[in-house]
């Protein structure tokens, strides 16, 4: 399809009758603007079916709930519908779209441990973009990443953890495989940064390189853009990714996350700051966004 820049405006047209029957020819575009909301790189101001796509989803209520109900059959939430983000949705844990941790995982290392790396820097990302409440409430905020930063913002979260734990007495050298937030940040400083190969490459199972899987696999998603390579590589959030945090931002690791005190700021640099104490923080193996366990 050639793509051509479509300006919104304000409808002109009048929406079919409330009563008015529902067509087969309704529930093929229906189902088409559903399918053009799982390409989430597709921006519908440069497609012009897309945007006439959204705008009768706007301008006719009966064909907006064909369309959500074309979602939910597919097991999508329909997070949002806007010039913006386009049909944004996510889908739900029992859907055939659903991307499971442990599936994301074994296709980028054998390694069960690193299973929690993957969840942990997809978590840190999410974290770094919208750090405090007032950035995921602005449909106009920006979060801005960079690997080398989500690595950092990590090992100063491992710093703090050591720290409460030698201030509790608590063992400070769990198993490996012990599934808690502690043993999954330990692991984590365990593990090199970079390790180089001959070639200057950094390795994949290195805390960068998993970062680095992490943040392809959101620019492939369409939930972030990258923007340099500064840093290991930089990126800046879409309108996507934000509706998606938004969504999980009540899950209990992300509010575990931020509740350490290591506050990130937009530029892709850490900030430890003093946060009160929290006893009996747990991280469970699957909680990395954008999965389901």
């Amino acid at each position: 399809m050639t793509e051509q820049h479509v300006e919104w405006s304000e409808p002109d047209a009048v929406a079919a009758p409330a009563n008015a029957p529902v067509t087969p020819a309704d529930a093929a575009d229906a189902a088409r603007l559903v399918a053009f909301g799982l390409q989430p790189k597709l921006q519908p101001a440069r497609d012009q079916e897309y945007a006439e796509l959204l705008r009768r989803y706007r301008e006719d209520p009966a064909f907006a709930r064909l369309a959500d109900a074309v979602a939910a059959g597919l097991g999508l939430v329909v997070l949002e519908v806007s010039p913006r983000a386009g049909m944004a949705v996510t889908a739900a844990e029992d859907s055939v779209f659903a991307v499971r941790m442990g599936d994301y995982a074994r296709r980028t290392s054998a390694d069960s441990a690193d299973r929690f790396l993957h969840g942990l820097a997809h978590l840190a990302v999410a974290a770094m973009a919208f750090p405090r409440p007032e950035d995921l409430a602005d449909d106009g905020y920006i979060g801005r990443v960079s690997v080398n930063g989500v690595d950092a913002f990590v090992r100063q979260a491992c710093r703090r953890l050591e720290e409460r734990a030698e201030e509790q007495g608590e063992n400070t050298d769990p198993a490996t495989e012990a599934p808690g937030l502690e043993a999954a940040w330990r692991i984590w400083a365990r593990r090199s940064s970079t390790g180089a190969t001959k070639d200057a490459r950094r390795l994949s199972g290195s805390t960068t390189g998993i970062i680095g899987k992490a943040v392809a696999f959101l620019t492939d998603s369409g939930f972030l853009q990258r923007t340099g390579d500064d840093s290991g590589g930089t990126y800046r959030t879409t309108a996507r990714y934000q509706l998606q945090v938004r969504d999980m931002a009540g899950s209990a690791a992300m509010a575990e996350l931020l509740e350490l005190g290591v506050v990130p700021v937009t530029d892709g640099t850490p900030t430890l700051l003093p946060a009160e104490r929290t006893d009996d923080l747990e991280l469970v193996a699957d909680a990395g966004l954008p999965f389901h366990s």
